[in-house]
């Protein structure tokens, strides 16, 4: 076997060389800082991790300790799923909250991105803007639909104003603190090269910041779609949200239950897609030493 790994040249103290074969690289151990799981280990805890909650609830659902109107039992919750996914108009309802929530996401991002590089790269801007950003992503989200509903309707796009308010002041603040993160000793290399501070911006700190701003755009999808219910307390007939709050009005909690889930699942895709971005652009940054 060591045959096959290829061999290195290691000096001696009187000047020749000897053949060293290399090593593999030893897997650090599960419990140390850092430590490294095989990955059917880890697929298998994950699935422990996602099963025990459920197991919790079928155990607490099943014991007749609580009425089954304040929890219902997780095969009830899988009924009323079926019945909305045959008779309710379940895909509808998810196609509509995914297109609310990438909408909102979408337009924060157009106009996060570039302001965050500006506010990450320029110090007037930094502080002209960032105060004021700073102070706005506290507002909260569902004290503007009053306001939203008055300047912009009830009709879709006041959904994705929601998300937009949601998610816009904390992105920006997210991408200029990735830019700030960039090293200053490439920027310092750029500038004696002779590079402009437009280059410096464009050719050292954007492409040094990508991966991060990647993870803050996975991490701001992510808080896109908690606000993806307050979007739609505005005049919704439609959306998963929707059929939450309605379920509410009916107690209907086996269907509450679903919704939630439900959310969850889409929203664990989304998160899982990013990922898969991630890794696919950025190869050199998942490798390990």
């Amino acid at each position: 076997m060591s045959n096959l790994l290829p061999d290195i040249k290691v000096p001696l103290a009187g000047g020749g060389t000897r053949a060293a074969a290399r090593k593999p690289r030893n897997r650090r151990s599960p419990w140390a800082v850092r430590g490294e799981l095989p990955r059917a280990v880890f697929l298998a805890l994950a699935v422990l991790g996602f099963l025990l909650p459920f197991l919790a609830w079928m155990l607490l659902a099943g014991s007749g300790w609580v009425d089954p109107v304040f929890l219902p039992t997780p095969l009830k919750v899988l009924h009323r799923t079926l019945d909305w996914l045959l008779n309710d108009g379940l895909m509808g309802d998810i196609g509509i909250s995914i297109g609310r929530v990438f909408g909102g996401f979408i337009v924060s991002a157009l106009l996060a991105l570039p302001l965050g590089v500006l506010i990450g790269t320029y110090a007037p801007v930094r502080a002209l803007l960032e105060p004021l950003t700073d102070f706005s992503r506290y507002l909260p989200a569902v004290a503007f639909i009053p306001l939203i509903m008055l300047w912009v309707g009830i009709d879709e796009s006041a959904k994705i104003a929601v998300i937009f308010v949601g998610t816009f002041f904390q992105m920006v603040l997210m991408i200029a603190d990735d830019i700030v993160r960039v090293p200053n000793a490439a920027v310092e290399a750029a500038k004696t090269m002779g590079a402009s501070n437009e280059e410096v911006m464009k050719h050292v700190l954007i492409p040094a910041a990508r991966p991060a701003m990647l993870e803050t755009l996975r991490q701001m999808m992510g808080l896109s779609w908690t606000y993806l219910v307050v979007a739609e307390l505005v005049a919704a007939n439609s959306g998963l949200g929707f059929s939450i709050l309605k379920a509410q009005r009916f107690l209907q909690t086996d269907k509450i239950f679903a919704g939630i889930l439900l959310i969850g699942l889409v929203g664990l895709l989304t998160d899982q897609a990013f990922r898969w971005l991630h890794r696919h652009c950025f190869k050199w940054h998942h490798l390990r030493s």
